[in-house]
């Protein structure tokens, strides 16, 4: 018989040890250019609350974000947890910001563009809209996330002929890591950045928080008013986790009120 499995990394998971990059927006994107540039890799992982919740159960979801080689704060609540913990970020670094960051400058450099995940039509409305409002960027693929196991070789094989600078990924977990954990070392592009639900928004299927309840950290809280009956329980399950964790780490870590 095997011995007990050793403890994941998920399960050990502290805010204090979670390698959070302290950059603003610009000097995010000026990593993206440098990758580009350098044709050199950047996988991008961004985390909020909730995510951070998963991360200390699901295994791969961890495996996922600690192997990024850029991880940004999401949510304003990682942030105001980071000052806390004496361990303060600069600013949020949206994952939707930073896409949008990304084509803009893209307008400029000529990036190219793949669009990986989400529905045909979703995808179809999101690239129409990136093409409209960039017309310097070259979406130069898109691929819905619905495709099997034995279908990933053929979609690595469209990527890689489209020779884009960055792919903008919108799978959910866990078909996003294992397709990531298979093929993202064997295709020469630079940036790799999940987008979550930003495809949603693009093909207007989502509306974003406003302004001013994106500043008070209320983006989840606009998100529940849309849908009420699908994302209450997960947003009170997972906020109130969040903040027992963030309280524990307070009230125990000797690094409390110090900066690094």
């Amino acid at each position: 018989m095997s011995g007990p499995a050793p403890a994941s990394a998920a399960t050990a998971l502290r805010l204090r040890e979670l390698p959070l990059a302290a950059l603003t927006m610009d000097q995010a994107l000026d990593r993206v250019d440098e990758a580009i540039a350098r044709r050199s890799r950047l996988r991008i992982g961004v985390v909020n609350a909730a995510k951070i919740v998963r991360m200390t159960h699901d295994p791969l979801l961890s495996e996922d974000v600690l192997t990024s080689d850029l991880i940004l704060a999401d949510g304003a609540s990682v942030v105001w947890a980071s000052r806390l913990l004496g361990r303060p970020l600069p600013e949020r670094v949206a994952g939707i910001d930073l896409m949008m960051g990304i084509l803009r400058r893209g307008q400029q450099r000529s990036y190219r563009v793949f669009c990986l995940g989400a529905t045909e039509e979703v995808l179809a409305a999101a690239s129409s809209r990136m093409r409209a409002e960039f017309p310097g960027v070259s979406i130069v693929g898109c691929r819905n996330g619905y495709f099997t196991e034995e279908e990933e070789e053929g979609v690595a094989r469209e990527i890689a002929a489209a020779r884009p600078d960055v792919i903008f990924v919108a799978m959910t977990s866990p078909k996003k890591e294992r397709f990531l954990g298979r093929w993202g070392g064997r295709l020469d592009v630079p940036v790799w950045h999940g987008v979550g639900g930003s495809f949603d928004v693009l093909a207007g299927r989502v509306r974003r928080a406003p302004v001013l309840w994106q500043r008070l950290g209320l983006e989840w809280l606009f998100r529940v008013l849309q849908e009420p009956g699908r994302l209450w329980k997960r947003y009170l399950t997972t906020n109130a986790s969040f903040c027992v964790m963030v309280l524990r780490e307070w009230v125990a870590g000797p690094t409390r009120g110090r900066r690094p």
